[in-house]
């Protein structure tokens, strides 16, 4: 007995021992980890008992001899918040488990309390995702589709071969019917080659979106997501109203289009849909994804992969995979998917909203017109990041090749997000658009008669042949659909931007290029952005709140270093400024880029405006007393000017004129001081009067019926038209003309360089590069005041504006896009003249006229 009881007590000890040990062990590694990374940021969530703060001390680790010491260290510099609070009315998404905890008439002992992450993964709705890869490659049209590709393939091949042997006998002289029989390939060889081509085609492209991967998925997101983010915000209204449309209309799919920022965008929308019990949707994605591993997991979260470039041949239509494709996303409706895509195509590399691209869009109306579903609710999503995860697109901007995604970049880019901090992510859900009621809408304009209206998408209401091989849905595209997909597309992207909440980097940023390009004390600099932030109450949802104070110094410690600098002057005052690079210019830039669609208009009418003035008169005080412009001949003008812009910035509506949107902003400058009218028979007080009862009309009645913009324009034409130069918002003026320059900067120097094509093409991409390398040089020698000017983007943009005028021809040739000069400007230089002091209208004069009368105290450098 005794001896048992020893040999029991040993085991003990061993085990005991062993333990020991593989704790220590285990101890070791979690210090590690929680050393390494923002492991204690998730732990104080866990336990906000324990009153763990993230970089509030620094804990350094000692051994002396079998104690465990830790000494912490404190700086004697004051440091920056480390955190704001989010908008007024959201939640953090990643501290929300409706699914976890107690719940009623259940044991208070409910698992769910104690392990809430996985509660919330497992009793989340699940759904049934069908595959409809099988159902697309039984499709009758594919079968059809098949044919008609190895019917094409079969006539280039005989036609390239007949050429040969039509030589052949020219010299010859003689038939050769053996040779003849040589020259025939098999159809049926051929048409097995393009069902093959099929099956590989919707086995590249189909989405194995399943529950398991998704559940996983989302535990592992409540895991990692708060190593790199303070918190992932939305308003929980829009969860809501998304959650009533499903359960209203459960056979109508939710066709979600976000405008495109990071990789992140997809995975975060599935993750909150997932765990708001609202079917996960299938998204369109690049086959640049396709790498190991992440391809796998991308498809099983719901990705169905499509090619960057559906045409390999310019000119010529692959006629089977775009009936794969077009099939794939109609079955896909039809059996009750959700989809979601990106309208714009890609990532955006400037900041600001892409031009659409309607191809995905149209096979949904499509789908729609021809009866294939009742109706699909278009959902216009919005996200923003305090700061990009994804870096930044700076090489790209500079005329760099893009580095192409691959196994080892995605895990050194997760890598590194785990050991960084990327603030807060924010993510808007906005009022769904009915398919129907659209198609409705414009049809019900297109029968309206009278130049004036709004909107005309085509003479007559839409017609529909439904097609095989187009994603368009027809053989010949009807201009009424092309018009009809047009519009849908810039209203989604108008109303997305408009939508977009801004974060504090955007308007840290917005301010250091805008107003301080030279920096300024951070006391200036938040007294800017309560500025700022008043101009913006109402118009633009804030992801920020809090004293502006705190939100400057979270922001700069947010950017970081390497694009901003926070230092002490010699008396004492914090001094903040961009770090004078043209690579930090052009990062600072994506996070600027996301107000100035806001602020467009109104820079380009003032910026119109000043050119529009006449010489100061230096010798006579009273004449620059009443230097004005005609309100007519400004908003002509800068509606001509506005044209300039129409490849960069989407700045109305479809189902708004252009001319009233321009009044409206006029308004404003009016209200705000920037400009004045000449209302001689009328007191300040009266006249203030008249513009808000306008404005507040205006704003009331803005969606009741089509009229109001002839409305507006015709209270507006009642005014006097003479608008006055306001000397004392000189610098006010002056800022807001800054938001476009660095646009009209790059535009002018593109207008400039087309003289190197006079009687010569060239390839796009080297007259791209040479403009980029003209930008760059002027740039280091001041000649060119914005840094952020060198962009790849506006480059292009302009390219197309000026194909647009005719101003260049553009031809494809085995592949390479050659430019050229149109043969009007080829004959006359002269030409090409009237097209630069085109575009020199629409750059800021701030070294003369009215402005060089007053120095702004903070000049514009790069």
């Amino acid at each position: 007995m005794l001896t048992s009881v020893l040999n029991f007590a040993q085991c003990v000890a061993e085990i005991s021992l062993l333990g020991g040990i593989e704790i220590a062990s285990v101890a070791l590694i979690v210090y590690y980890v929680f050393a390494k990374t923002r492991a204690p940021a998730i732990i104080a969530r866990l336990f906000p008992n324990l009153n763990l703060s993230y970089r509030s001390s620094l804990g350094k680790f000692n051994t002396i001899g079998n104690e465990i010491l830790f000494t912490l260290r404190a700086s004697n510099e004051p440091k920056a918040k480390n955190s704001v609070d989010h908008g007024v009315g959201t939640q953090n998404m990643l501290q929300l488990t409706p699914h976890a905890g107690l719940k009623p008439f259940k044991s208070v002992f409910d698992w769910g309390s104690i392990f809430p992450y996985v509660a919330q993964v497992v009793r989340s709705e699940k759904f049934d995702y069908r595959q409809v890869t099988e159902i697309v490659h039984n499709d009758v049209v594919l079968k059809h589709a098949i044919k008609q590709a190895a019917e094409q393939t079969l006539r280039e091949q005989r036609y390239a071969k007949n050429g040969h042997r039509l030589l052949a006998r020219s010299i010859s002289g003689d038939q050769d019917e053996e040779e003849d029989a040589k020259v025939g390939i098999s159809y049926q060889k051929i048409l097995s080659k393009q069902e093959q081509r099929a099956f590989k085609i919707l086995k590249e492209m189909g989405s194995t979106l399943n529950n398991t991967l998704l559940a996983i998925t989302s535990w592992l997101l409540y895991k990692l997501l708060p190593c790199f983010l303070s918190g992932v915000v939305t308003n929980t209204k829009q969860i809501e109203m998304l959650q009533n449309a499903s359960k209203r209309s459960p056979d109508t799919p939710l066709i979600f289009v976000p405008l495109h920022r990071s990789h992140l965008d997809y995975i975060m929308v599935t993750f909150i849909l997932t765990n708001n019990d609202i079917r996960s949707p299938l998204v369109a994605a690049g086959n640049n994804l396709q790498i190991p591993v992440f391809g796998s997991l991308l498809r099983g979260l719901g990705a169905f992969f499509i090619k960057r470039k559906i045409d390999p041949v310019e000119g010529k239509k692959d006629v089977l995979y775009r009936a794969a494709l077009h099939l794939y996303l109609t079955h896909a409706l039809k059996q009750g998917h959700n989809v979601e895509f990106f309208i714009e195509g890609g990532r955006t590399r400037t900041g600001k909203p892409c031009m659409p691209k309607g191809g995905i869009l149209s096979v949904i109306v499509n789908a729609f017109m021809d009866g294939s579903i009742p109706d699909a609710l278009l959902v216009p999503v919005s996200v923003n990041y305090e700061r990009l995860v994804d870096g930044n697109f700076v090489c790209e901007q500079k005329g760099e090749k893009k580095v192409p995604e691959s196994f080892r970049k995605a895990i050194s880019g997760i890598w590194k997000a785990l050991n960084s901090n990327y603030g807060l992510m924010r993510i808007d859900f906005n009022e769904p658009y009915s398919i129907r009621e659209l198609v409705n809408s414009y049809n019900k304009i297109a029968r309206e008669d009278g130049s004036s209206k709004v909107y005309k998408p085509a003479a007559r209401t839409l017609q529909h042949n439904q097609s095989t091989s187009s994603l368009y849905g027809t053989d010949v595209v009807c201009e009424e659909q092309r018009n009809l997909i047009e519009s849908i597309s810039r209203q989604v992207v108008f109303d997305c931007a408009a939508a977009t909440s801004v974060m504090s980097t955007n308007a840290l940023a917005f301010l250091l290029l805008t107003r301080y390009r030279n920096g300024a004390e951070e006391q200036l600099i938040a007294a800017a952005l309560d500025d700022l932030r008043n101009s913006l109450s109402g118009c633009k949802d804030l992801g920020f709140s809090g004293e502006s104070a705190h939100i400057v110094a979270y922001a700069c410690d947010l950017l970081g270093t390497e694009l901003v600098t926070r230092t002490r002057d010699e008396n004492g005052h914090m001094f903040i400024r961009a770090v004078p690079s043209v690579e930090s210019f052009i990062e600072l830039a994506y996070y600027s880029n996301m107000l100035t669609p806001h602020f467009a208009l109104s820079s380009i009418l003032l910026t119109t405006f000043h050119a529009l003035l006449p010489e100061p008169n230096l010798s006579d005080k009273d004449a620059n007393q009443t230097v004005g412009v005609s309100q007519k001949k400004l908003i002509e003008t800068a509606l001509e000017n506005c044209l300039v812009y129409r490849y960069e910035f989407i700045l109305n509506k479809p189902t708004q004129l252009l001319e009233a949107m321009l009044y409206k902003q006029l308004e404003e400058l009016l209200i705000n001081g920037c400009l004045r009218r000449n209302e001689v028979q009328e007191s300040d007080h009266i006249a203030e009067t008249r513009r808000l009862a306008r404005r507040l009309a205006y704003d009331l009645n803005e969606n009741d019926d089509d009229d109001n913009d002839e409305d507006y324009l015709h209270v507006s034409h009642e005014d006097a038209e003479l608008l006055l130069l306001a000397r004392d918002t000189l610098e006010q003026q002056r800022h807001i003309c800054e938001v476009l320059a660095p646009f009209a900067s790059t535009y002018l120097i593109v207008a400039q360089s087309l003289q190197i094509l006079h009687r010569s093409a060239m390839l796009e991409s080297e007259f791209i590069s040479f403009v980029i390398n003209d930008l760059t040089n002027k740039v280091k020698r001041g000649s060119c005041a914005y840094a952020e000017s060198i962009s790849t983007d506006s480059v292009r943009n302009c390219l197309k504006l000026f194909e647009k005028w005719s101003v260049i021809e553009v031809c494809n040739q085995r592949g390479m896009r050659l430019i050229s000069l149109n043969t009007l400007y080829e004959m006359s230089r002269e030409s090409l003249n009237t097209i630069v002091k085109k575009i020199e209208a629409v750059v800021p004069k701030f070294n003369e006229g009215h402005f060089s009368q007053k120095q702004s105290n903070n000049p514009p450098s790069a």
